[in-house]
């Protein structure tokens, strides 16, 4: 769960400091666990959502009862809908020159665009958008005049694909160990009443520069490789391609719920878009070799 593997003896614990402190709220339960287990993210925070995100999951699978919410979930608010995003007031049109010079900026939780943002993805992009929890960047693209012309949101990586797992050579104990090096190209906008060619495999080159640093700056540790998975019902995938992207073969219409092979989902192309030249080699190297700057051969 989280990418821990849970005990029982790790059950035990849990259940020994709720019943020893009955009346506190979960939020000082979580922090204390994570200081109990060492959890903490490249910068040395505490991953205070991931561990009560595992303790809603230990609750759901009858484990252990949580004590009742002080106050409701914030959650719950910060999902709410936003308002639609004001569209302009003409199509934009044009060739891709007319736009430039593009200007990319990283959207801060709370900011200006942080509204634009969500309510771009929210109402423009066929799966809506929610809250984003785990390591994510989002981006929000301006043109020349100011205008916001596309929107990128990356998160946390698929935990299992089985051909991007063979493309990279990991093993399951090499993945959990690598899997927050690799990050998910989840939402990717380009707003249906703007019109320029070759736009899209623009932006996406403009992120790839980018996204090394925005990332080290925010987590305090690099991503080595991108990914996303492509609707082939819906779209081609032309824009990674021409980007550059790596079209590793297609999922299997299956969802990670899917444990008795019932449920279907569409089938999507596997893009992966490497950062480094010797990808396969950063993302199976031991945590040891990262640390020491000599990655490690698989």
């Amino acid at each position: 769960m989280q990418g821990r593997e849970v005990t029982a003896a790790d059950i035990e614990l849990i259940r020994a400091m709720l019943a020893a402190h009955p009346a506190r709220g979960r939020t000082p339960l979580s922090e204390e666990l994570c200081r109990r287990w060492d959890w903490r993210n490249a910068r040395g925070q505490l991953k205070d959502m991931a561990c009560r995100t595992l303790l809603l999951k230990l609750e759901r699978a009858g484990h252990i009862r949580l004590p009742p919410r002080i106050r409701p979930s914030s959650n719950g608010l910060r999902n709410r809908r936003p308002p639609a995003a004001p569209m302009a007031c003409e199509p934009i049109r044009g060739a891709l020159r007319d736009l430039q010079p593009l200007h990319l900026s990283v959207v801060a939780p709370g900011s200006e665009h942080a509204r634009l943002f969500h309510g771009l993805l929210a109402h423009e992009h066929y799966l809506g958008h929610r809250n984003t929890v785990g390591e994510n960047l989002r981006y929000l693209v301006r043109d020349r005049h100011g205008r916001a012309v596309a929107c990128a949101l990356f998160g946390s990586a698929a935990w299992k694909c089985a051909d991007r797992d063979a493309f990279l050579g990991w093993d399951r104990a090499t993945r959990e160990r690598n899997l927050q090096r690799l990050t998910n190209n989840t939402r990717f906008l380009i707003p249906g009443w703007v019109q320029v060619p070759h736009l899209a495999s623009h932006v996406l080159g403009l992120i790839a520069r980018r996204i090394r640093a925005d990332w080290q700056a925010k987590y305090g540790h690099p991503v080595h490789a991108l990914e996303t998975f492509v609707d082939r019902s819906r779209f081609k995938g032309t824009c990674y391609r021409a980007a550059n992207w790596l079209c590793l073969g297609a999922t299997q219409g299956r969802t990670r719920n899917d444990r008795a092979h019932r449920i279907r989902a569409a089938v999507k192309d596997v893009y992966l878009y490497p950062l480094v030249a010797d990808v396969r080699r950063e993302l199976c190297a031991p945590a040891c070799a990262r640390t020491e700057g000599r990655a490690g051969r698989c």
